[in-house]
C-alpha cells in the first residue's frame, strides 16, 4: 500500500528535464507553423473587421500555450496550479465569427503539440490545415449564388400606374422581392419604398437602378447589397 502511494505521488510530483535546445526548438517550430496559420488568415480574410491585433494573438498564443505545456510536463501538480492560475484570468473579448474562433484553436493546438514534443504532429497539422483553408477559400463550397440586397426608392403619392411598371422591372431582374416597408415622405407628398430584392446575377443591380431611374416618377433609387451590411 506504501508502495502505490508513493508511486502516486511520483506521478503527480514528476518533472520532466528538458534542454535548452529543446526548448528553443519547440518555441521556434510554435512561431513558424503559428505565423503560417496567422498569414493564411490574413490571406483569406473576407470580411471588413480586420484586426491586426488578432493576426499578432495568433502567434502569441501558440508561443504562450508552447512554454506552459513545457512548464507542466509531466507533472500533474503543475497542471493543476496552471489550471488555476488561468481560472483567475477572465477573457472577456468577443470573437464574432466562428472562423477567427477556429483560427485561434487552431494555434493553441499547435502550441500544444510543441510543447508536448510531438513535433510530426504539430507539421503534418499545419500542412493539413493550411491545405484545407485554402481550398475552402478558393473553392465553391458552402457558397451560396442568392444575390440579396436592399432597394429603396421614393414614388409620387398620387401615381397609381407606376406601380406595374415597378412589379415589371423587379419581375425581370429579380428571381425574387418582397416589400418591407412603405412610409410617406415629403410631407405625403411622395410615398418611399423598401423592397428585399434577390437578384437573378450581380450584374443585374447596373440594370435595376438604371431601369428604376429611367421611370419619371420614381426618385432617389438606392441599392445596397446585403453583404456589405451582413460581414460589418
Amino acid at each position: 500500500m506504501n508502495g502505490g502511494f508513493s508511486d502516486l505521488l511520483s506521478a503527480v510530483g514528476s518533472t520532466q528535464s528538458l534542454s535548452l535546445q529543446h526548448v528553443i526548438s519547440a518555441m521556434l517550430l510554435s512561431f513558424v507553423l503559428c505565423s503560417m496559420i496567422a498569414k493564411l488568415y490574413q490571406v483569406t480574410f473576407q470580411s471588413l473587421s480586420y484586426s491586426r491585433s488578432f493576426v499578432h494573438t495568433l502567434i502569441l498564443g501558440g508561443m504562450i500555450t508552447c512554454m506552459v505545456m513545457m512548464s507542466m510536463g509531466d507533472s500533474l501538480a503543475r497542471g493543476i496550479g496552471v489550471l488555476g492560475a488561468l481560472s483567475l484570468i477572465r477573457f472577456r473579448t468577443v470573437v464574432r465569427d466562428p472562423r477567427d474562433m477556429m483560427f485561434l484553436f487552431a494555434a493553441l493546438g499547435l502550441g500544444i503539440a510543441c510543447g508536448a514534443g510531438m513535433f510530426a504532429v504539430a507539421i503534418t497539422g499545419c500542412v493539413l490545415l493550411s491545405s484545407v483553408i485554402v481550398l475552402l477559400n478558393w473553392a465553391p463550397f458552402a457558397t451560396r449564388r442568392r444575390y440579396e440586397a436592399m432597394l429603396r426608392f421614393l414614388v409620387e403619392a398620387d401615381n397609381d400606374d407606376v406601380r406595374t411598371e415597378i412589379d415589371a422591372i423587379l419581375d425581370d431582374c429579380c428571381g425574387a422581392y418582397m416589400l418591407l416597408a412603405m412610409r410617406e415622405a415629403v410631407q405625403g407628398e411622395l410615398l418611399e419604398y423598401s423592397y428585399q430584392v434577390r437578384l437573378v446575377d450581380p450584374s443585374y443591380q447596373v440594370d435595376l437602378v438604371k431601369k428604376m431611374e429611367a421611370l419619371d416618377s420614381v426618385a432617389e433609387v438606392n441599392l445596397v447589397m446585403q453583404r456589405t451590411t451582413v460581414e460589418l
